[in-house]
This record gives C-alpha cells, structure tokens and sequence, in this order.
C-alpha cells in the first residue's frame, strides 16, 4: 500500500505520523520539493533522521502532535497520513489542523487500517478496542478512515478498500484514498 500511494505526494508534502521514517523510500524526489515529517515522539523522528542518508534530499523533522501542527496556513501541497488515525487521539482535530495547512485544493494521500465490513469481525474489534489500545500504543481497529476524512470536509477521491492477509483479519480493513481539500 505505501508503495502504491506515497509516490502520488508532490510539491511541498507535510507527512503526519512519520515515526522512522518508513516512507521515505517511497518519495518520488523528482516530485517533491520539500518534505516535513510531523511526528510527537523524539525517539521515532532520531530513528528517521539516521534514515535520510539514503536519499536526494533532505526531510525536516518536526516535533509535534497532528493536532497541532506548528506550520503555517496553507503551507503543504500534499499531506501523507499512513497508519496513524488509528493513533491520534483526536483525528477531527488532526484533520482540521491538515485542512488548515493544506493550499486550497492540496491533497491529503491517507492509507490506514479500520472498521471491518463484516459484521462478526466489526463488533469483534469494537469488544476488544479497549484492550488493543492498550497493548498497541494507543491503536483504535474501529475508526472508519473514509468517514472520518470526508466528515473534516475534504472531497475523498480515488478511494478503495480492501481486506488484510488472514494473519492481520484483527486489523480489519484497508482503507486508501486521495481527498481534496474543499473551499471554505
């Protein structure tokens, strides 16, 4: 999944959750201008600052939380958030804070893990949410990635979901999309 979405970003891309770095393979450099990787754990952005070697140019590491993104308005032309909605605490407000540094018509490229469609395995995950957040640093399974981004007002495009490998059934499904940024 992180290779089929990642490469879309462009032009000035902000990446909410950037942990290690493990997206960074992913960038097309020819396509991106700059890149600022948002993340509230110091450890995780070191890890990622070792990483950028490899590459042609060199990724900013901001110490932040996604609800309160330290970048001006309308910064970004794109904005990544892979597997981190299930660990924000508060994705509405992380989505208002994208929407705040996105340009008009910027794009949010997401690609997460949610709410099963099958019925045993939805009220199965929300039984043991609790539980897994726990174990899992903070994870939610339940969240629906597609009504969580359309209800910040973006226009979600190019969306799918798919299932996981039948070791990962826990997990749910694949959520992916491309979501514009609509006027105000």
């Amino acid at each position: 999944m992180r290779q089929r979405m990642v490469p879309l970003a462009s032009g000035v891309v902000v990446e909410v959750g950037f942990g290690s770095g493990l997206n960074l393979p992913y960038y097309d450099a020819a396509k991106v201008r700059r890149l600022v990787g948002v993340d509230p754990d110091g450890a995780m952005l070191a890890l990622a600052k070792r990483q950028n070697r490899a590459l042609p140019f060199e990724p900013e590491c901001l110490q932040a939380c996604g609800e309160s993104i330290p970048l001006p308005h309308s910064f970004a032309d794109t904005v990544v958030v892979a597997y981190a909605f299930c660990t924000i605490p508060h994705p509405g407000a992380a989505l208002a804070e994208i929407r705040r540094i996105l340009k008009p018509g910027g794009r949010l490229i997401f690609l997460e893990h949610g709410q099963s469609n099958a019925g045993w395995r939805r009220r199965l995950q929300d039984r043991l949410n609790r539980l897994w957040g726990i174990l899992a640093g903070g994870c939610n399974l339940n969240r629906n990635p597609f009504q969580l981004v359309a209800s910040a007002r973006f226009d979600v495009r190019d969306a799918w979901q798919e299932g996981f490998p039948p070791a990962f059934w826990l997990l749910g499904s694949h959520y992916a999309g491309v979501a514009i940024r609509q006027p105000d």
